[in-house]
């Protein structure tokens, strides 16, 4: 292992290069600031004084902190305190400028966070999520006051915004029971219901609905919300009050969101579109948006400030993210070393069982193929790979790996119909659309038959070994991080909201469906996997457990396979730099060790 950072590998150094989030703001003092970066080697959470420049560490915990906020008057931070990344915890409020941490809200007992908004008077609407309670949401009318249940349910729902004038609160709920697509309700701060919202017509249609934000205007009633009434998300404005709904001219493809200008006279639009992203502006009544120009590439996120500017978060798969200004300024440049960047990414569409596949390929600057090539899968399901700059895949890279991505049925930004494709054969859907794109690159000449790896975490990770088990001969390698690998026990394990989730994609419980998560469990068909298998899993996880994934390695162990198991004093993941690296070092010394090609660099 390489101890002096200058001569580190590149790898190495994109991990370890600071990064910063797109700053969020105070809505009434907006030269107040909260970023997430790593500058500690732990991810934290940094308050930022934009008149003085002062910037300060607010959070400082072993496994890091990322989930924030600031209230409107940017006097406090609002901050998520969970045990080693169980993600079960309370909010906690510091001042801005420093001080005592205190329990933002001291009566609620710990749970999962199911939202949070705060509003101008210094109340605040507390959304949680327990596995006896379901979903509660608790409105604390002033700091330190006594907390009023407004809204329980056994599905989940969670906290979508406060209006301006704090009368409103919007919520998004599944009573319907499917998790997947959420219906809306508008409520008094007392709970009485102003309005509904709700395009699943009770659970029979498959049509969701998003709270993106009400008017940032003091009694101006409009909501801003995503609809999917044209196969994909858009962007749409409801009041709730006056009972109108107002389609916008916004004839984007793929999926499109918003958020309000700071003056409400606008809207900020993002447009996610094969792998790619943009922004637009739009004002209600016009005929049509003005693109706000950005590099190629993808918009991780993006603000309109007060004067008008447009901050956003970019990045490619070539080069490191970086806070970019529509002024041309670049307005939070941490110190210190930067990311060495990578290669570009080249787009692959494969026509597979369920449609045109879209798929990213990375391969090394020098050499020809065909060339080892890892199949990194993302999680979600619900989520997609974008051309944005990603340490893990340039490591891979960087020791002679090609690398491809599948944005497999059931991810974002390819229409409704593709997302929710992926219903009651869960897991094997995707590894259709994953086996085509495999066909594909062995033909094309990229990739070697004889070392294609396989691996991806959370549900990537779970894709990973189902994988392993259901096509056994076509992968010579395994890498599952933080996996679903048992799913019946997962089932019973896990997070409330995931347990909700499950059953809206397999039809039920385990004891409803037996047939299906059987089907659809790697455990099912673990003494039918081949490949050497490494898998690493965080003890404090909530959504892929330990115990089922203990369950999967005693079946391995029990037959005498090839596998290596790697556990970490954490949840779904890792927010320490140097536990990162730890990770994907250890990731490639197994594949290097059992696939051949030296050693890896800097170790």
């Amino acid at each position: 292992m390489t101890t002096d950072p200058a001569a580190a590998p590149d790898w190495e150094k994109r991990f370890r290069a600071p990064r910063v989030s797109l700053p969020d703001w105070a809505e009434d003092a907006p030269d107040r600031s909260l970023f997430v970066s790593n500058a500690t080697g732990t991810y934290e959470l940094y308050a930022w004084d934009r008149a003085s420049g002062r910037q300060r560490q607010v959070t400082d915990r072993p496994n890091g902190t990322t989930d924030g906020v600031l209230t409107p008057d940017g006097e406090a931070v609002w901050w998520f305190s969970d045990t080693d990344g169980d993600e079960f915890g309370v909010w906690m409020r510091q001042p801005f400028g420093g001080g005592e941490d205190e329990p933002a809200a001291p009566v609620l007992a710990p749970s999962y966070p199911a939202g949070l908004a705060i509003g101008r008077d210094g109340s605040a609407v507390i959304g949680r999520s327990t596995d006896e309670d379901g979903t509660t949401v608790h409105l604390v009318p002033a700091p330190g006051a006594e907390p009023v249940e407004i809204y329980r349910h056994r599905e989940s729902a969670g906290v979508g915004d406060l209006s301006h004038d704090g009368t409103l609160i919007a919520l998004e709920h599944t009573e319907h029971g499917d998790a997947m697509h959420s219906a809306l309700r508008v409520v008094r701060p007392d709970g009485s219901t102003v309005a509904e919202l709700d395009d699943t017509e009770g659970g029979t249609k498959e049509l969701g609905l998003s709270v993106l934000g009400f008017a940032p205007v003091a009694g101006d009633t409009r909501l801003l919300v995503g609809h999917q009434r044209r196969g994909r998300w858009e962007p749409m404005i409801w009041d709730p009050v006056a009972g109108t709904e107002t389609p916008l001219p916004i004839d984007l493809p793929g999926d499109v969101g918003a958020e309000w200008y700071p003056d409400g006279s606008a809207l900020l639009v993002e447009h996610e579109f094969e792998a790619r992203s943009e922004l637009w502006r739009y004002e209600p009544g016009a005929a049509a948006p003005v693109r706000v120009e950005t590099p190629a590439g993808t918009v991780s996120g993006a603000t309109a400030r007060p004067d008008g500017t447009v901050e956003y978060l970019w990045s490619s798969a070539e080069r490191p993210p970086v806070v970019r200004s529509t002024s041309g300024a670049v307005v939070l440049d941490p110190p210190g070393a930067k990311a060495p960047p990578s290669v570009p990414v080249e787009d692959a569409w494969v026509e597979g069982p369920g449609g045109r596949i879209h798929a990213l390929v990375q391969k090394p600057a020098t050499g020809e193929g065909p060339f080892p090539t890892i199949f990194e899968i993302h999680g979600g399901p619900t989520w997609h790979d974008s051309d944005a700059f990603a340490s893990g895949p340039a490591a891979w890279v960087d020791h002679g790996f090609a690398v491809v991505r599948v944005n497999y049925r059931g991810s974002t930004g390819y229409g409704r119909a593709w997302t929710d494709a992926l219903k009651h054969r869960v897991g094997l859907i995707e590894l259709e659309d994953i086996a085509a794109v495999r066909e594909w690159s062995v033909a094309s000449g990229l990739a070697d038959p004889e070392r294609l790896v396989l691996a991806g975490g959370s549900w990537g990770g779970y894709l990973t070994l189902l994988g392993l088990g259901t096509q056994p001969d076509a992968w010579a390698l395994g890498l599952a991080a933080v996996p679903v690998a048992d799913y019946v026990t997962a089932y019973h394990d896990e997070m409330e909201a995931l347990k909700a989730m499950d059953r809206t994609l397999l039809g039920g419980t385990p004891e409803e469906v037996p047939e299906r998560f059987e089907a659809s469990s790697p455990l099912t068909y673990v003494d039918a996997v081949r490949a050497p298998v490494y898998i690493s899993a965080g003890v404090n996880d909530p959504r892929c457990p330990i115990r089922q994934v203990e369950n999967y390695v005693d079946r391995l162990a029990a037959r005498g396979a090839v596998h290596e198991v790697y556990r970490y004093d954490a949840g779904h993941g890792s927010l320490v730099v140097e536990e990162r690296i730890k990770q994907v070092r250890l990731e490639l010394e197994f594949a290097l060790k059992h696939l051949g090609g030296g050693a890896v660099q800097g170790a």
